[in-house]
């Protein structure tokens, strides 16, 4: 674990590294994923059946292996346990209800001479969502990819998780069930991200891809965008924290191992002003680590890619954190919302001593499918319009085309494009 000081005659070095931590090989498998999606285009179902047997250690024998029955989502959501059951249709409320208040409107706008200008909002056709299977099944992945697209208006839904050894797990089919999705693949990697994108006899071809994934999922829907759309490269989780004296050591350092158990490769950063509050987290760490079951991935991730850097003050440790932009940003100070103004990347932004980041994972309703690796800075959650398209709407009436038609002929006559030109002047009066 990197703990420094922003004084340190190393911390230009070490700040450097942080802000490389998401960077993935891709190129190291580009060769790899290129030829799963050679394979997929080329044999579709029967690629599909050699990729999984080869991955999944199951061979489906038949096209209708591939899918898996609405029967079996059902069944799997009767026999959950009913205060699971209640905290899952819990979840589902609050992300339906705050991602219907991010569905944008079409809207028009008229002027006097009789123009008149707008935006048309539609849902896409389709939408591919990828949900990871085996060890790293999280239904509420799925209640964070299915919902939106439904707020959105999406009609065509189609879901495609792994299922090592033909074992779906059933909390995933539960939540299938509860969202209501009828489309469900045993299908994962990059052979998933492949028949989505292109279409096979049993997976239709989507418009939009969405979901995380390892980097033969990130690297696939990377080489398949322009195909279809997808949400965002994303790479390994992230938290970072801004505290001050006011913060709870215990809390922080629980906070910083709530990323840190999802796999090695995570990263979490707590910048502090607190030479105190810095110490006190490097001891809890160490104590909770011992009492986490997943000791050896949290331990791994925290003590290659784990940071605590104390500042001379709160606005240098913002200023950091803007650099680093992280995926799930905690500000765990005395006033939290006074800082608000001055941060400017991140992907979620928790508030107070009272929100951990786990709350935004599964019942907060924002979405946890967030920009990784520092893409804060260009990139958003997922939202309910990474399911939408806009088209703008334009009217001209005889007027307006005479108004400002001659000014725009003249532009397309400049650029040398005289059809463009006539268009517009034929329709002048003389």
């Amino acid at each position: 674990m990197i703990f420094t000081n922003s004084k340190s005659n190393n911390f230009k070095a070490e700040f450097s590294e942080l802000l490389e931590r998401g960077k993935m090989d891709i190129e190291s498998v580009t060769a790899i994923v290129g030829n799963i999606i050679s394979e997929i285009k080329k044999d579709k179902d029967e690629a599909l059946k050699r990729h999984i047997s080869k991955f999944d250690n199951w061979t489906p024998l038949r096209d209708e292996d591939l899918k898996i029955s609405t029967e079996l989502m059902k069944k799997a959501y009767d026999n959950i346990d009913e205060k699971l059951k209640s905290s899952l249709h819990l979840a589902y409320d609050r992300i339906k209800n705050y991602h219907e208040k991010q569905k944008p409107k079409s809207w028009f706008d008229s002027e006097e001479n009789g123009i008149i200008l707008g935006q048309k909002v539609t849902p896409v056709d389709s939408a591919g969502l990828y949900i990871p299977g085996g060890k790293a099944a999280y239904p509420s992945s799925l209640l964070m990819n299915v919902i939106p697209a439904q707020v959105a208006g999406v009609k065509n839904i189609v879901v495609c998780t792994p299922t090592p050894d033909n074992e779906p797990n059933e909390l995933l089919l539960a939540a299938c069930h509860l969202c209501g999705v009828s489309e469900v693949y045993k299908v994962g990697g990059a052979s998933a991200i492949a028949a989505m994108a292109y279409g096979t006899q049993s997976i239709p071809k989507v418009d939009v891809i969405t979901g995380p994934g390892n980097i033969f999922v990130a690297t696939a829907k990377k080489m398949v965008f322009g195909e279809v759309n997808i949400d965002m490269i994303a790479g390994p989780s992230e938290i970072g924290i801004l505290a001050d004296e006011s913060a709870n050591a215990s809390h922080m350092a629980i906070d910083m191992l709530s990323q840190a158990e999802h796999d090695e490769m995570a990263s979490s950063i707590l910048i502090t002003p607190s030479q105190k509050l810095a110490d006190e987290v490097k001891i809890e760490l160490e104590n909770w680590l011992l009492k986490l079951p997943r000791q050896g991935i949290a331990r791994k991730s925290i003590e290659e890619r784990g940071a605590i850097i104390v500042t001379s003050d709160m606005d240098e440790a913002v200023e950091l954190m803007n650099q680093i932009a992280p995926e799930h940003l905690e500000v765990a100070t005395m006033s939290p919302f006074e800082l608000l103004a001055s941060i400017k990347h991140a992907g979620a932004i928790f508030l107070g001593h009272n929100t951990p980041e786990a709350i935004g994972d599964y019942v907060a309703g924002p979405n946890h499918t967030l920009p990784t690796g520092g893409t804060a800075k260009f990139y958003s959650p997922l939202g309910v319009e990474n399911f939408m398209k806009k088209s703008s709407i334009i009217f001209f009436s005889k007027r307006a085309i005479n108004e400002i038609g001659g000014e725009c002929a003249l532009i397309a006559n400049t650029e040398g494009l005289n059809a463009h030109e006539l268009s517009v002047r034929v329709r002048l009066d003389s």
